[in-house]
């Protein structure tokens, strides 16, 4: 699958989740995916969870995700301690 196709499963409509991106045809947005990964939860472990969801879904969560942040330049939160 293209990186077009993938991002063509997310979506911003005001009218859901008040606009969050989130997973074409359900009311997952990409930050709660992306959670449940941050916190050991496995694709399958969500797949399982959301029968609807398809792998491609949390493919598409991680691409937008990580083409969100192109552009973007982090300062580190904590000084490094030497």
């Amino acid at each position: 699958m293209s990186d077009q196709e993938l991002l063509d499963r997310i979506v911003c409509d005001p009218k859901v989740m008040t606009g969050k991106p989130g997973i074409k045809g359900t009311r997952l947005t990409v930050d709660y995916i992306l959670n449940l990964l941050a916190h050991s939860s496995t694709a399958g472990d969500i797949l399982a969870e959301y029968s609807g969801l398809k792998a491609e879904d949390i493919q598409a969560c991680l691409l937008f995700a990580s083409r969100s942040l192109l552009d973007t330049t982090f300062m580190p939160l904590v000084a490094n301690r030497a």
